[in-house]
């Protein structure tokens, strides 16, 4: 793998999550991206909300690992597991969101009226994210094994942990857009 061209496209793909939310999300009501069909189901700004927690536990995995400090544990020295997890954890996140998944508690969004910050502080952890993926090259290159933000002992490649990051944007960006054309059926 060209890791120039991976961080490009990454980017790019970063890039066009960041326009699609603020072309389609950054004109609506306070009203409009906390509206939600029902209770078990998330509104954009939750959704947005949990986009920024999970970008957030990566930031902090990226920036470890950046600056050497990244604990792989045991289960990050066995090679077939490091695999299995890696392509099992990308493949749940998807973005076709063909099958449904519940997220680990830690990255649940914590309230259901969410500010309209939410959209400021999505901005914010993409350009961090995208700064950080560029920060890693050598690391990209060397294909260090990192852990999960949300379990120390689920490990995957560097390279698996910013694909799963960027398809989970993708996956839940649909999310949003579903939501939103519900949204614009309701309020109509």
């Amino acid at each position: 793998m060209n890791i120039d061209k991976a961080i490009v496209a990454w980017q790019q793909r970063l890039d066009s999550v960041t326009q699609k939310v603020n072309s389609e999300f950054g004109s609506l009501t306070a009203e409009q991206l906390n509206w939600k069909l029902s209770s078990e189901k998330w509104s954009i700004a939750e959704v947005l909300e949990h986009l920024n927690l999970v970008n957030a536990s990566y930031e902090k995995v990226l920036t470890d690992a950046v600056n050497g400090k990244s604990d792989m544990g045991f289960t990050g020295r066995i090679g077939f597991v490091v695999k299995f997890l890696g392509k099992m954890i990308y493949d749940s996140v998807e973005p076709s969101r063909a099958k449904k998944m519940k997220t680990f508690p830690v990255w649940e969004p914590v309230q259901s009226d969410v500010s309209i910050a939410v959209l400021t502080e999505f901005k914010k952890h993409q350009a961090l994210i995208k700064k950080l993926i560029s920060e890693s090259k050598q690391l990209l290159e060397k294909d260090i094994v990192i852990p999960s933000p949300a379990n120390r002992y689920i490990v995957y490649k560097l390279q698996k942990a910013v694909e799963i990051v960027v398809s989970h944007e993708e996956r839940h960006l649909n999310q949003a857009l579903e939501v939103k054309a519900l949204v614009e059926i309701t309020v109509d």
